[in-house]
């Protein structure tokens, strides 16, 4: 069946209508940053880099570590940007953008997103990376697409005490996971839908939840706390299970929201966990 022009939207050279990527543009490994400025600080890894475009925040460089075709795509903060990115991603594996029509093949990616983060336990120190056993979301992307939630979260919003929030969870491939050693750290990462009182910041004005911070790192599921958050792992982590990807967060952590510290170095936290996180894939 044809999609029509409104629901798949093309660029004049038929390329997807945000990221103006071709099938043929991507790898089959995308790393996500948030950051337009962290994309050349990864692919200056890379062995070579064969493409680079940009439109709007989102930039892509792709090239190859040894044999492994790779790509780094700058997707913008946020949640709503994740919806764009991994739909546009799915669109050009697994839909033929001549014919409208879904590919008889499915063609499935490894998306790795590499991004900052908080902590949210006093004995989680800034400057150390963590990888995302779970993302949970806080932020309602999910709930627009039809899934059937694997865990059961039971009194979690009530004991968030916002009622507009309804969380969802989602694991990270177990496969992937298993590629980080014990340098890093593991732990549950929730994200949130905003950077500042959606994550409990109050400053010139009053906000719903500002002790949000401490409450997440009360809480525990199935025993598991949750351990920092920032702003886009449960979506990526969620729509790459819908979508059949296989999907890993890794956090560089800059601050700590219980012990109200930061880094003093971000650049070369960030740095570290770029080159943990090629060196674990590749």
């Amino acid at each position: 069946m044809k999609i029509e022009e409104s629901e798949l939207i093309l660029n004049s050279d038929g390329s997807v209508y945000h990221l103006h990527l071709l099938p043929e543009d991507i790898g089959d490994t995308i790393i996500l940053v948030g950051d337009q400025d962290r994309v050349p600080e990864v692919s200056k890894h890379f062995d070579q880099i064969y493409l680079k475009k940009q439109h709007r925040e989102f930039i892509t460089h792709t090239g190859r570590i040894g044999s492994n075709r790779i790509s780094v795509i700058s997707t913008g903060i946020g949640t709503d940007n994740i919806d764009i990115v991994l739909n546009e991603l799915d669109q050009l594996c697994n839909i033929d953008l001549q014919t409208r029509a879904l590919k008889s093949n499915k063609h499935d990616l490894t998306i790795i997103r590499v991004g900052t983060s908080g902590a949210l336990q006093t004995d989680i120190s800034v400057d150390s990376i963590l990888v995302s056993t779970h993302g949970l979301g806080l932020d309602g992307l999910l709930w627009y697409y039809s899934h059937s939630p694997k865990f059961e979260l039971g009194n979690l919003q009530e004991q968030l005490g916002i009622p507009f929030v309804k969380p969802y969870l989602f694991e990270a491939n177990p496969e992937l996971l298993a590629k980080f050693d014990n340098r890093s750290l593991r732990g549950i990462t929730a994200t949130c839908q905003g950077f500042y009182a959606p994550q409990g910041r109050s400053l010139r004005k009053p906000i719903v939840e500002p002790n949000l911070p401490q409450k997440l790192s009360e809480i525990r599921i199935d025993n598991q706390r949750i351990t920092n958050f920032e702003m886009e792992t449960a979506a990526i982590l969620g729509l790459s299970e819908i979508f059949g990807f296989k999907a890993i967060s890794v956090n560089a952590i800059l601050a700590n929201r219980i012990n109200h510290t930061f880094s003093l170095n971000p650049s070369k936290i960030i740095e570290n966990a770029i080159v943990y996180t090629l060196d674990s894939i590749f």
